[in-house]
């Protein structure tokens, strides 16, 4: 098994503190993760905390949505670090960390990278860096797009 990690990063016009409370309570994602959208009976439960450590988040929806659920584990003002595990349509565990830094200079904007580190089974191999880094690295591009957008909004 090969280690991975994939990141992608935007910058965003306005505070850490804003762009945080939109990662670190999971019934905010609905506003910007790009996964909310591809099941519109996605099945959610919360649990735990309403934000920060120990808030859990599970989900179960159609082929597109698979199933699992995610765990807050670490929440500062500077990152939001995410357990991440699915279920279907294949088993993984993840590592996903969102970090905030306020960009050189300036207070109301932060430069935010979300990160996904894990163990890639051989089955994954060669294909799995090119379906990482397309995909879902994809994905991260559309979600940090919205997320970027929530919090300019605000």
């Amino acid at each position: 098994m090969a280690d991975f990690s994939l990141s992608r990063s935007t910058r965003v016009a306005a505070g850490p503190t804003q762009v945080h409370a939109l990662v670190d309570d999971f019934r905010e994602w609905q506003k910007w993760s790009p996964w909310e959208g591809v099941d519109p009976e996605l099945h959610r439960e919360y649990a735990g905390p309403d934000h920060g450590v120990g808030s859990t988040y599970r989900w179960s929806g159609n082929k597109k949505a698979g199933e699992g659920q995610m765990r807050i584990t670490e929440s500062t003002p500077s990152a939001v670090v995410v357990d991440l595990e699915f279920v279907k349509p294949f088993k993984a565990t993840n590592v996903t960390t969102f970090s905030l830094a306020p960009a050189a200079g300036a207070t109301d904007v932060t430069d935010v990278t979300w990160t996904m580190t894990g163990r890639r089974n051989a089955a994954m191999g060669v294909l799995g860096k090119l379906f990482l880094d397309k995909a879902i690295g994809g994905d991260f591009e559309k979600g940090l797009a919205s997320l970027k957008r929530e919090a300019e909004r605000a």
